[in-house]
C-alpha cells in the first residue's frame, strides 16, 4: 500500500525575538519527518515522502495511480488560505488523503473567520477585532489586558509574551510589529489567565482522547500564564519543565462535560472530518470560550518530543505512536470506504 507523506521542512528554529524565524513555526524538522517515515514504514506501508513546495503539485500528478492515500500534514507555504492549497489540489487529481476539505482548512486557519462562524451558532468565543492598520480605532466593549495574533498562522507563531498587552500604547506597538512581520491582519481579544486545555478529537463519528491542560502555576514568573510562543518552543519543547503538561487534565465532571460539548459542537458546525485539535481557554469563573481549531494537528514522534499534544493525547487513551498513524489512516478509508486495509492492519 502506498502511502505518501505530505509536508513542509523547517529551515529555522522559531525565535520569539526573530519573527521572520517564526513564518516556519507550523513546519516539521527534518528529523520529525524521517521518524514519521520511519514508522509508517515499520507498519508495512510504502512511503512516498512529497514536501509541500512549488513542486508538489508535478510529483503528485504524476504519481496520483499509485497513491493509494495521501497523509497530509502539510501547511501550505504562501498566503493566508495556505492550508487549503494543498487539499485542493488532491481533490482535482481526485487523490484520496487524510484530513478536512479545502474549505475548512481555510477557514480554521482564519481566526476571525473561525470565531464568525462560532459566534452564529452561540458556541462560546471571545469577542475579537481584527486591525488591518496600526491606527484603528479600539473597540470599546474590548477592555485591557488584551492579546494580539496574526490571523493566520499556527504553533503560537506571532504569539509571545509582548502579545499580552495593558495599555493602549503597547497595543500599537504589538500592532505595528505583527503587521509588518506577518504581512495579514492581526486578531485583538480579551487576554483571559484562567485554565487552559487542549483537547485531540479524531474519528467519523468523533471520538475525544484524553483532555490536555498545561500546568501554568510551575511557569517561571518571566512567562505569563498561556501557550505562548516562549512556552511552547523553550519550556515545553526543550523539556524544562517535568509534570507541565497534564494529561488527562484533573477536571471536573461539570466543566469536562462544558468542554466535550463545546468541542463536539465546533467540531459539527465547522464541518470537521478525521481529526483537529481544539484549544480553549477559560475565564476566573471557569467558563470556557474556544480560542481556536488546529488542523492538520502537529503529530511529532516522542522520538523527537515528548510535548507534541495529539501524540500525547493518544498516549494517555493506550495509543502508542505507530498505532496512532495506522488509526488515522484506517479512519481516511472507511471514509472513502476502502475495505482493504484490514490485510495491512
Amino acid at each position: 500500500m502506498n502511502i505518501a507523506w505530505l509536508y513542509n521542512q523547517r529551515h529555522f528554529y522559531p525565535d520569539p525575538k526573530d519573527y521572520r524565524h517564526q513564518l516556519e513555526a507550523d513546519f516539521d524538522d527534518p528529523e520529525t519527518t524521517k521518524w514519521q517515515i520511519k514508522h509508517l514504514k515499520n507498519l508495512g506501508f510504502n512511503v512516498i515522502p512529497i514536501e509541500a513546495n512549488e513542486k508538489a503539485y508535478f510529483k503528485l500528478y504524476r504519481l496520483r495511480k499509485k497513491i493509494d492515500l495521501v497523509f497530509n500534514v502539510a501547511e501550505g507555504i504562501y498566503g493566508q488560505d495556505r492550508e487549503a492549497h494543498l487539499p485542493s489540489i488532491l481533490e482535482m487529481l481526485q487523490i484520496p488523503y487524510l484530513g478536512n476539505t479545502p474549505l475548512v482548512e481555510a477557514l480554521v486557519l482564519n481566526k476571525a473567520k473561525t470565531k464568525e462562524i462560532l459566534m452564529a451558532y452561540d458556541i462560546d468565543t471571545l469577542p475579537f477585532q481584527m486591525f488591518n492598520q496600526q491606527n484603528e480605532e479600539l473597540n470599546k466593549n474590548l477592555k485591557f489586558p488584551l492579546i494580539l495574533k496574526p490571523i493566520a498562522q499556527g504553533s503560537s507563531a506571532g504569539i509571545t509574551n509582548k502579545s499580552v498587552v495593558f495599555e493602549e500604547k503597547s497595543l500599537r506597538q504589538q500592532l505595528k510589529v505583527l503587521l509588518k512581520s506577518f504581512n495579514q491582519p492581526v486578531l485583538v481579544e480579551p487576554f483571559l489567565a484562567g485554565r487552559e486545555f487542549s483537547v485531540a478529537i479524531m474519528g467519523n463519528p468523533p471520538e475525544i482522547l484524553p483532555i490536555i491542560e498545561p500546568n501554568h502555576k510551575i511557569l517561571p514568573k518571566k512567562y505569563l500564564p498561556f501557550d505562548s510562543l516562549e512556552v511552547k518552543w523553550y519550556f515545553e519543547e526543550q523539556g524544562k519543565a517535568q509534570n507541565y503538561l497534564q494529561c488527562p487534565a484533573k477536571i471536573e465532571e461539570k466543566l469536562e462535560k462544558k468542554l466535550k460539548e463545546i468541542c463536539f459542537n465546533t467540531w459539527r458546525v465547522l464541518g470537521i472530518r478525521d481529526w483537529c485539535r481544539i484549544d480553549i481557554k477559560c475565564d476566573e469563573k471557569e467558563n470556557p470560550y474556544v480560542l481556536e481549531v488546529n488542523t492538520p494537528p502537529g503529530i511529532i514522534p516522542p522520538e523527537v518530543s515528548k510535548s507534541s499534544y495529539f501524540p500525547l493525547a493518544a498516549r494517555a487513551a493506550g495509543i502508542d505512536y505507530p498505532s496512532l498513524l495506522r488509526r488515522l489512516i484506517e479512519i481516511a478509508f472507511k471514509r472513502y470506504k476502502k475495505n482493504k486495509l484490514k490485510v495491512y492492519c
